[in-house]
């Protein structure tokens, strides 16, 4: 999430209870995960397996809940919870404000675009010229919709990240990571009925100009999608994945989280892609390989009870 102006650190460290080691006349740009920091960004750690990694990441400020070394023009907001710390921000920045209206009076709304009966636009969105919302569609807050883009009845845009914090020093082991990002959907994207997609935790969630996705597709927080894709029916897309342009996924393919799926490839239905596969390649199975090394594989497991009986016959 990206602050509407800069935010001088000591206001951050007061709002959140923290002791500033560092540069006290910082200013910070934004709050983000670490996968997704920039320069100028807030980023927080509650583990030490993860320590040196935001430290070192691109991240300029870290929260953090004790003082270590870290380079030089950075600086660190030492607290108790760095997990409460973010959650703090996050409340002051993007607050919850429920729109009572079916579409609100924050939202802008392109020439020539339809909108459909029962369908709910929440706060600071902006839907382009020429779309096609059909009936019962819900955009959550600040979400944005280029032009000439389509979305069939039931789609959810923005629902909030399935991303939670554990600690089992505590009752209940899951807290709820307040989500701040957006979806940003590009021109000529159309999306089936039923679909879900989340909005980043506290990145962007994009869906590229000219993707087709099919009914029932969920696609997780912080995923790219690239340009001119096709997702069939039941795909389902876990959080921070890049998928490259031009990439087919056939039904009920899954996607695991943090990977690539490379330009130009397609994966076969039913299969499941657990790590990063090279574009321009034809893949099936679960877990994913080359599909026509996986079809010789089939072939010859079909053959076993023939070659079983080969075998047992010569004894």
């Amino acid at each position: 999430m990206r602050f509407n102006t800069p935010v001088s650190l000591t206001f951050i460290a007061e709002m959140i209870g923290a002791r500033l080691v560092g540069d006290a006349n910082a200013m910070a740009t934004g709050i983000n995960e670490i996968h997704k920091v920039e320069k100028g960004d807030l980023v927080f750690v509650d583990h030490p397996k993860y320590y040196e990694k935001c430290i070192q990441s691109a991240a300029s400020f870290i929260i953090i809940d004790k003082e270590t070394s870290f380079p030089d023009g950075k600086a660190l907001l030492i607290v108790k919870e760095p997990f409460e710390a973010y959650q703090k921000i996050v409340n002051f920045y993007r607050p919850f404000a429920p729109s009572m209206q079916m579409i609100s009076e924050t939202a802008r709304i392109g020439e020539g675009t339809a909108v459909l009966p029962g369908t709910y636009i929440g706060h600071h969105v902006v839907i382009g010229k020429g779309c096609i919302l059909h009936a019962n569609v819900t955009i959550m807050d600040h979400c944005s919709i280029g032009d000439n883009v389509v979305i069939q009845s039931g789609t959810v845009i923005g629902s909030d990240a399935f991303y939670y914090n554990k600690k089992t020093d505590r009752a209940l082991y899951y807290k709820k990571m307040n989500s701040c990002g957006r979806v940003l959907i590009e021109d000529a994207v159309e999306i089936g009925a039923n679909c879900t997609i989340d909005r980043g935790v506290s990145g962007d969630t994009i869906i590229g100009a000219g993707t087709k996705i099919d009914n029932l597709v969920h696609i997780g927080h912080d995923t790219v999608i690239g340009k001119n894709c096709l997702l069939a029916g039941q795909v389902g897309i876990a959080g921070a994945t890049t998928i490259e342009d031009n990439v087919t996924l056939w039904g009920q393919v899954g996607v695991s989280k943090t990977l690539t799926i490379g330009k130009d490839a397609t994966v076969y239905a039913q299969s499941g892609v657990k790590d990063s596969i090279a574009g321009g390649k034809v893949y099936f199975g679960s877990p994913v390989e080359d599909a026509r090394e996986k079809m010789k594989e089939r072939i010859w497991i079909k053959r076993i009870p023939e070659l079983w009986e080969k075998v047992m016959g010569k004894k």
